[in-house]
């Protein structure tokens, strides 16, 4: 945090980095669901 930053700012500062990180691991969570789920449509037609 830079020096003269207002009480406001710095709220608002960490309430941006609370929802990047969230947003990160909800990326984060899709991206493996994605992945789970693709992988289990190609076992699905692999079987006769």
């Amino acid at each position: 945090m830079r020096p003269g930053q207002t009480a406001d700012e710095r709220e608002r500062i960490k309430a941006l980095e609370r929802e990047n990180r969230e947003l990160r691991q909800a990326n984060e969570i899709l991206r493996k669901a994605s992945a789970y789920f693709a992988f289990a449509e190609l076992d699905r037609r692999s079987w006769p």
